[in-house]
């Protein structure tokens, strides 16, 4: 397995509930597809670089994960379809 790191930037509508929720939601979703989730860095609330979506704001959360290739393919997969996800990136972090 390898190491990886996946920004994402959720709708800034959501409550702290409804937030929660999905983060859980990915994780759940690396977790069942193989994965192994490290740490989960939620940095709050965050002004973007420009405006996606008619939305200038976005809830910002990186996780870091080990997982396959077929896992990533996945993960990414639901990731397009999921309403509150508005951008995400994922990279394969260095080993050290």
């Amino acid at each position: 397995m390898r190491a990886y790191e996946i920004m994402l930037i959720y709708t800034p509508n959501l409550d702290e509930e409804a937030l929660n929720a999905a983060v859980e939601r990915t994780t759940a979703l690396i977790t069942s597809n193989g994965g192994e989730v490290e740490k989960v860095d939620k940095w709050g609330k965050r002004r973007l670089a420009y405006e996606i979506n008619d939305l200038t704001e976005g809830f910002y959360v990186v996780i870091d994960f080990k997982a396959d290739s077929e896992t990533t393919s996945e993960v990414e997969r639901i990731l397009k379809i999921t309403e509150e996800v508005v951008r995400y990136l994922l990279v394969r972090r260095d080993e050290e």
